[in-house]
């Protein structure tokens, strides 16, 4: 058996490790205690997680994970786990994967200590995210290095920071839908992205550029970093892949949490808008989610069909996420092959 050589750390948010009340609040208190995800001041933001937050929205959270949970577990830490085994299976023992998640199990420390004392001469790390946020993205990196940091002996780091217009991840997206529209034909399409403060936006704004507006048209250096403005990017590719003009299509953010103004347009609102319009058969897909997860079976799949079907919608169909799609492995191959011989 040849020696690996290379890492491939791939890292995801995480997930409770059980649906019960006491494992959620742990969660929710890792998660939200993050200064990037609430980037308010240390003192306003433990008071408000410890205090309110968690200890009142984890019995309703811990209701929504029982429903989510299946016999292996938590869906995003079972299609983790497979994607871990298809991919090292795909590279090859030259190569050594692991994954990590950013809070609760598999910890990024528990992942990063197998690449330790195995005389690894490079680490690629893939951050599950297509588009990059502080609050995700960021927030994973952050943690990969703190832990690397204390390492005697770093070896050669590479970052996947975001691939939010990655030809074979859009195609894999519309395989996947493309299946739904061979059955029915849809009235509109609904690409739903998980949203963010509007304050975490204008933070990163290059040069001041971002107006949280039309300035996401377009896909160029001064917007290449905006969360935002990668999801447009996206939502266009996948259209053009899909068929489908301008006006077949919505672009939309979900999952808001408090009373600060998030990236719009809101999902809940365009969806009232769409039933106003007489939109009946509406498909939608949730690119920013590579495994299925809270946000997509409960939100999307069931929670957004319920207000749909409320305002007069007859038919609405959540495409499921990339999850352990053949595809999917070849296109993170490919991700670490790139950054390994980038002429291959």
């Amino acid at each position: 058996m040849r020696k690996p050589t290379i890492g491939v750390l791939l890292l995801n948010l995480g997930t409770p490790d059980s649906p019960s009340t006491s494992d959620v609040r742990k969660y929710l208190r890792q998660f939200l205690m993050d200064w990037r995800v609430i980037d308010i001041p240390f003192l306003n933001r433990f008071l408000l997680v410890n205090l309110i937050i968690a200890p009142f929205r984890a019995p309703k959270s811990a209701k929504v994970y029982k429903e989510l949970w299946t016999n292996e577990g938590s869906p995003l830490k079972v299609y983790g786990n497979e994607i871990t085994k298809l991919l090292q299976e795909a590279l090859g023992d030259q190569y050594l994967v692991s994954l990590g998640m950013r809070y609760q199990n598999p910890s990024t420390a528990e992942a990063l200590e197998k690449f330790k004392n195995v005389g690894l001469e490079k680490i690629i790390i893939i951050p599950l995210y297509p588009q990059y946020a502080s609050a995700s993205t960021g927030s994973s990196l952050e943690e990969a290095m703190h832990i690397i940091k204390d390492w005697e002996i770093i070896p050669e780091l590479q970052f996947v920071s975001e691939y939010s217009g990655n030809e074979l991840m859009i195609k894999t997206f519309a395989e996947i839908g493309k299946k739904y529209m061979k059955e029915i034909t849809y009235d509109h399409f609904l690409f739903s992205y998980h949203g963010l403060p509007e304050r975490q936006i204008l933070k990163g704004s290059c040069n001041q550029y971002c107006k949280l507006g039309t300035c996401c048209g377009t896909f160029h250096q001064y917007n290449r970093h905006c969360y935002r403005a990668q999801c447009f990017n996206t939502s266009r590719l996948l259209a053009k892949e899909l068929g489908l003009s301008e006006d077949d299509y919505t672009v939309s953010f979900q999952s808001r949490l408090g009373k600060t103004p998030w990236i719009k347009p809101y999902t809940d609102d365009k969806i009232k808008e769409l039933c106003a319009k007489g939109k009946k058969k509406v498909l939608c897909f949730s690119p920013s989610f590579v495994a299925d997860c809270l946000e997509t079976t409960i939100e999307i799949g069931e929670e957004y069909k319920e207000l749909f079907e409320e305002n007069g919608g007859e038919h609405w169909q959540l495409v499921e996420s990339l999850n352990k799609h053949p595809q999917w492995i070849e296109c993170l191959k490919q991700m670490v092959l790139l950054r390994v011989s980038p002429t291959s």
